[in-house]
């Protein structure tokens, strides 16, 4: 990865954060982009003498100016892009009863459009280093699961662009593949509305839910993103990857 840039979204927190961290051990540039500045700022500071370098950019991706900018900025500093790791996204309760149309659209936007804008604007600069992107979808993009409604939808949307993308891209020389994480210790639920004692009380239940007795870590995630991005993934393109402790391999409870 050294020599490469690679530009990862919701790099403030999770699975994005700890890409961000992986990519830059391995010698890579890092753009990293989040919402929560103070993190952002934390996570640049501690790679200012490493070997990898991360440049942080504060974005709302909602905005079609924001995503114009991230990719035009990353291209005119660094010249090129390698690597696209779409990883901001949301969660939300509801059911087809209580999931309010607004609620719905903030969860497509965030979840599945911003993928498709940021992906549409990088392929000229992946095509030219004949680069990849990797999405972060979820378990519930491969499995139902109740009162997720529009989060399951988004992420089986996400399943289906990568698959369409790997197909029309594949000529371009560009890969694109997917990660389908089952529940991992994050800031995702919590911001969902949940208090410290329910997500507790989830992360709990979760060992159960999930055969290998665990939840998982971003760091578990991060590994599986980085290879797929890497050299070694050259033969892989259109996959959605499992890595959820066998969670999709059981009934919803």
């Amino acid at each position: 990865m050294k020599g490469k840039v690679a530009l990862i979204t919701g790099a403030s927190s999770g699975i994005g954060l700890a890409s961000a961290q992986k990519f830059a051990k391995a010698g890579a540039t890092v753009v990293a982009t989040g919402r929560n500045e103070s993190a952002l700022n934390e996570l640049e500071a501690a790679y200012a003498d490493g070997e990898g370098t991360i440049r942080i950019q504060l974005a709302d991706l909602r905005e079609q100016s924001q995503i114009e900018r991230l990719v035009s900025s990353t291209v005119d500093e660094f010249g090129k892009i390698d690597v696209l790791v779409n990883s901001a996204g949301i969660i939300a309760s509801g059911s087809i009863e209580s999931t309010s149309l607004e609620n719905w659209d903030k969860m497509m936007d965030i979840n599945v459009r911003t993928v498709f804008c940021l992906s549409k604007l990088c392929v000229p600069y992946l095509a030219e280093s004949k680069g990849n992107i990797v999405n972060v979808s979820s378990v519930a993009g491969t499995r139902a699961f109740p009162n997720v409604l529009a989060y399951c939808v988004s992420k089986a949307a996400i399943d289906q662009l990568t698959r369409c993308l790997s197909l029309e891209l594949a000529t371009e020389g560009i890969r694109v593949n997917a990660v389908n994480p089952g529940v991992v210790v994050s800031e995702l639920h919590r911001r969902s509305g949940m208090s410290d004692d329910q997500y507790s009380d989830f992360l709990e239940h979760s060992k159960d839910t999930h055969p290998l007795g665990r939840v998982g870590q971003p760091e578990d995630v991060a590994d599986l993103i980085y290879f797929l991005a890497s050299d070694e993934a050259s033969w892989i393109t259109g996959v959605t990857y499992a890595i959820d402790g066998g969670r999709a391999q059981t009934c919803a409870r």
